[in-house]
């Protein structure tokens, strides 16, 4: 069993000021695999005060050095992506040929494309040819806090860490309990790559704990938060007292419009993208909404992918599904489940209870339901596990109109052969992205919602401006 107490502060692990034991559970066992410290006000204290003393250093170090040392974090990574593959699937069950294939592969996936798009940052630029002697500069926000999830660990680490990197912000990131080893060995490659002290700090906590102390931190100029909706508005109450910039990417109910003029895989696609990392994606199309002319085939379809969706253990290679992250998760998806049942939908495949063959783990089977109304719950609440609803819709201005209905509003997708239907259901639809014809978005797009879902844009030039802020100078002397 893995036991890891020590926070990373100034750069060197330190034990926590009062030991807080909390058990880390292999959701495929049920069992504890590993021992971390939740911790206290004064280690956030510390770590924030840490990163305080070495922002102006950090801040002063040109575009070009802080590159330099991104590059050597993801040399880290490569000399150890197994190590982070491994570290992933005892964390939160994920199979470990995704762990190794998409989950840990987002970490230079998206720092490579950070890379790129650094390039591109005019850091001072001219205001216009109206004001000749104005200029506009981009300078680091200061010490951000980074509070990550654990559905996808190691990409929401990066998708934070890297570009407050880049911006020449210093750093306290609190992972989630549930999955923190991945940003334990990740604390390793920086520490390795040769960052400065202070520059990056981890403690390891709980949201009611160091993620309080951290929004509430007056010495904290931002909060970057990937989660909860419920999550997300108390950070954001919390963060108001001192004025802080708050980034939000929460929830999601993507809606999956599947026109008559689909092609013939579009349903099979749609059903293993939502039964993906066993359902706890937030851009997971969960709602499947198909022209009523081929809806009976499409649910026909639906039920038997679902029914040949393997489950299983993280540790096994193989395209199963794994278990989802905790006990209180499978619950809440068992509940749900039975809501579905009780308000009428029809159950086509999966359904309540453990698969079978299955005794131990949070293993749930792969789970669809047709004949849903967008009312229903389970068309409404963000369940965040291997359920789908299936709708009809007859014309285009009703499957829009379905599609928007939620809450949220991060992801949506759309199914048709033709490009014109494409491109004025993508103009229609209120999300943060639209993925067409199983396309996904490209290397340096921001990942963001509205509504809902927040309002980060995470990704490309958008994701490293979210941590720098204009200055607006007049009077700018061109002699030098």
């Amino acid at each position: 069993m893995i036991e890891n107490r020590n926070f990373y502060i100034d750069g060197a692990w330190v034990p926590p000021a009062i030991q807080r034991n909390h058990d880390v559970v292999d959701p495929s066992t049920e069992e504890v695999c590993a021992v971390i410290s939740l911790g206290d006000q004064a280690d956030t204290d510390a770590a924030v005060a840490a990163a305080n003393a070495a922002f102006a250093g950090w801040a002063a170090t040109s575009p070009t050095e802080r590159a330099e040392y991104v590059k050597k974090i993801l040399a880290q990574y490569n000399a150890r992506a197994e190590e982070m593959a491994e570290a992933i699937s005892l964390e939160m069950g994920a199979p470990i040929d995704l762990a190794r294939n998409s989950q840990a592969t987002s970490l230079p996936w998206h720092l490579e494309g950070f890379l790129k798009a650094f390039d591109e940052i005019e850091w001072i630029r001219p205001l216009g040819p109206e004001a000749p002697d104005d200029r506009i500069t981009l300078e680091p926000i200061g010490v951000v806090g980074l509070i990550t999830p654990w559905n996808w660990p190691i990409n929401q680490v990066t998708l934070k860490v890297i570009p407050a990197l880049l911006a020449g912000c210093t750093i306290v990131l609190k992972p989630s309990e549930e999955a923190p080893l991945s940003s334990l060995l990740f604390a390793e490659f920086v520490h390795d790559a040769g960052v400065p002290p202070g520059v990056f700090n981890l403690v390891n906590g709980d949201g009611a704990g160091v993620g309080s102390q951290l929004s509430r931190h007056e010495d904290v100029a931002m909060i970057s938060f990937t989660g909860s909706t419920r999550a997300g508005k108390a950070i954001s109450a919390a963060a108001a007292e001192t004025l802080k910039r708050v980034t939000l990417e929460l929830g999601g109910k993507g809606a999956n419009l599947v026109f008559a003029d689909a092609d013939e895989k579009a349903v099979k696609r749609g059903v293993l993208h939502c039964m993906n990392n066993s359902g706890q994606s937030c851009n997971a199309p969960t709602r499947m909404l198909v022209e009523r002319s081929i809806y009976d085939r499409a649910v026909e379809t639906a039920a038997e992918v679902a029914g040949g969706i393997a489950v299983g253990p993280a540790s096994e290679s193989g395209r199963h599904i794994g278990p989802v992250i905790n006990k209180s998760q499978w619950s809440k998806i068992q509940d749900m489940i039975e809501v579905g049942i009780k308000e009428g939908a029809r159950l086509v495949a999966g359904g309540p209870g453990l698969p079978e063959g299955v005794n131990r783990g949070y293993f749930v089977r792969p789970t669809v339901f047709a004949d849903v109304r967008n009312d229903m719950r389970i068309a409404q609440e963000e369940i965040f596990g291997p359920v789908l609803s299936i709708i009809p819709f007859d014309t285009e201005e009703e499957a829009v109109q379905i599609a928007n209905d939620t809450p949220y509003g991060l992801t949506n997708y759309v199914q048709s052969q033709d490009g014109a239907k494409r491109n004025r259901m993508a103009l229609a639809l209120r999300s943060g992205m639209v993925e067409m014809n199983g396309q996904s978005r490209g290397q340096l797009a921001p990942f963001g919602g509205v509504k809902m879902s927040g309002r980060a844009r995470e990704g490309g030039v958008w994701g490293i401006e979210e941590f720098l802020e204009a200055k607006s100078i007049s009077g700018w002397s061109s002699s030098d």
